[in-house]
């Protein structure tokens, strides 16, 4: 089972994750994406699926033509975990 962070080791990945807001009422973190069109969208959602089933951590997401918005908390741990910091990471690197 994953831990959730706490502490200074959450407020740390926190801050690292600039672009990402905490969900209120959630143990989560957000971020919205806007792309050109649907098929960029879309190509996008391709490469985050891609890493997060070989992570074997899947994000809570929704998809409205070229809009992206995606949450990631870490449901048996009970909130957010390092899974998410590392998944977070990569989104943040594909944009």
């Amino acid at each position: 089972m994953t831990a959730k962070l706490t502490g200074k080791a959450r407020s740390d990945a926190l801050t690292a994750l600039t672009e990402w807001k905490e969900v209120s009422g959630r143990d989560a973190i957000k971020r919205d994406f806007k792309f050109a069109d649907f098929s960029e969208a879309w190509g996008f959602m391709c490469r985050v699926a891609l890493a997060a089933e070989k992570a074997d951590h899947h994000p809570e997401w929704s998809n409205v033509y070229n809009n992206v918005s995606i949450v990631l908390s870490t449901h048996d741990a009970g909130g957010l975990s390092a899974k998410d910091v590392a998944l977070a990471k990569f989104i943040d690197g594909l944009i």
